[in-house]
């Protein structure tokens, strides 16, 4: 007796994964036609709308929320997405337009799709991603599954290690925002030949963005805050990758994570040569580089150093055991990360109206956010930042604990403290 295996949207994604990306490295040269229909099955639309609702986040221009759509019924919305779909009357709508302020008095603009774009974005994105994954290089570390920004700083490091005295660190101004839609679009088409998803590409590069109830189209940059955004700015910076890898890895190791980027160098010139060259691709991409943060660093003298996806590069003297000095690349957490924990720390728990909050509900608050942290930052290099990081941590919980008790030293509430952390399981980041 035969008996058929059930199997979830997730398995069935996978599969449809593994088999796209093998037959796109089996032809470098392959286009894909029929891809439309895969969009909207669906299986694939229960695995986006997994993903889009395990990502939260708020509702765009509609007003609707994940919340919302699980009230009306998960599949009544996802069966509408399907029918727009297949039917060819889906239309995305303008992202909505927040600004979140940065630490320098400017706004950092942040785009909301709504949940429906999200959804139709996610499912597009399974279904192209491993294609485009077939052709992406090595160099390349942002946004891609199975790849971290551990992965890239530790290819850094290596870098640095093989005699690499000299880095060229760059910054794209305004990348997300300058992308050149057209040459964006020749990119895609030369792995994708399915007319319908290339329109329903288009469709969300022209949506435009709600502010102020006026929308704004251009014909620049890719849709802000959307799921395919990654992707998409992957493809574009795909194309200074390989010709990277073709022109300029003898100048340098090229480790890029998104818009970000160094290139370790073991000489000047190389450098020099280097920071030439990506002037060189970056005009052809009509891409313009940040005059001040884009930079040669020289690190053979242990004097300069750079920062990186949250960490400060720097070579440093070490010694072997037996008193045998030699110099090695350090990394350890830059000033920006430290801030903005002390950020995190004080919005949380410095606020009065935090005052009526228990001890324990702080923690249990503060304990994931403090493994985050120590997963990613901790190195033998940031221990001392860190143990300076546990004790501000410990001294904004006594700093509450007093007011909350109304003691006006809160030196005097400290030890009480410590036994309470003790207690409820306070996480350190050492």
């Amino acid at each position: 007796m035969n008996v058929k295996r059930l199997t979830t949207p997730k398995v069935n994604v996978q599969q449809l994964q593994e088999k796209l990306g093998h037959a796109a490295k089996e032809s470098k040269k392959r286009r894909f036609h029929a891809l439309y229909d895969k969009v909207y099955r669906m299986d694939i639309l229960w695995e986006a709308w997994r993903r889009v609702k395990a990502n939260k986040g708020s509702a765009g221009i509609d007003g609707e929320t994940l919340s919302d759509i699980e009230k009306q019924g998960e599949p009544f919305f996802l069966y509408e997405c399907h029918r727009l779909l297949k039917e060819g009357n889906y239309h995305p709508q303008p992202v909505k337009r927040q600004y979140i302020p940065k630490k320098d008095g400017k706004l950092r603009p942040l785009g909301i799709p709504t949940v429906r774009d999200r959804v139709i974005q996610m499912a597009t994105k399974l279904v192209m991603e491993p294609i485009f994954e077939a052709d992406f290089q090595e160099s390349s570390f942002g946004f891609r599954p199975k790849r971290s920004a551990k992965q890239a700083l530790d290819r850094i490091r290596k870098a640095g290690n093989r005699k690499g005295n000299w880095a060229v660190d760059v910054d794209i101004q305004g990348y997300f925002d300058n992308i050149n839609q057209e040459k964006l679009m020749k990119l895609v088409e030369m792995r994708i030949s399915d007319r319908r998803i290339l329109k329903l590409i288009r469709k969300w590069l022209n949506a435009g963005v709600m502010e102020e109830g006026m929308v704004r189209r251009s014909d620049l940059g890719t849709p802000q805050g959307g799921v395919i955004s990654p992707l998409l700015a992957n493809i574009y910076l795909n194309y200074f990758d390989i010709l990277w890898e073709r022109h300029g890895s003898g100048f340098g190791e090229l480790t890029r994570y998104a818009d970000d980027f160094v290139v370790v160098c073991k000489t000047k010139k190389d450098a020099e040569r280097a920071h030439k060259l990506i002037h060189a691709i970056m005009d052809r991409l009509e891409l313009t580089l940040h005059p001040t943060k884009t930079r040669i660093v020289g690190l053979w003298t242990g004097k300069e150093g750079f920062d990186f996806l949250g960490m400060h590069h720097r070579r440093t003297k070490a010694e072997t055991s037996q008193g045998k000095v030699y110099y090695t690349t350090q990394q350890w957490l830059a000033r920006k990360a430290e801030e903005r924990i002390r950020e995190v720390v004080k919005e949380r728990l410095a606020p009065p109206n935090m005052r009526h909050q228990a001890f324990l509900d702080h923690v249990e608050w503060l304990n994931p956010k403090i493994q985050g942290w120590k997963n990613y930052y901790y190195t033998a290099y940031s221990q001392l930042k860190l143990a300076k990081l546990d004790w501000y941590i410990l001294q904004r919980l006594t700093r509450w604990y007093a007011k909350k008790r109304q003691r006006a030293r809160w030196m005097n509430s400290l030890r009480e403290v410590r036994f309470l952390a003790n207690q409820c399981g306070l996480k350190t980041l050492l």
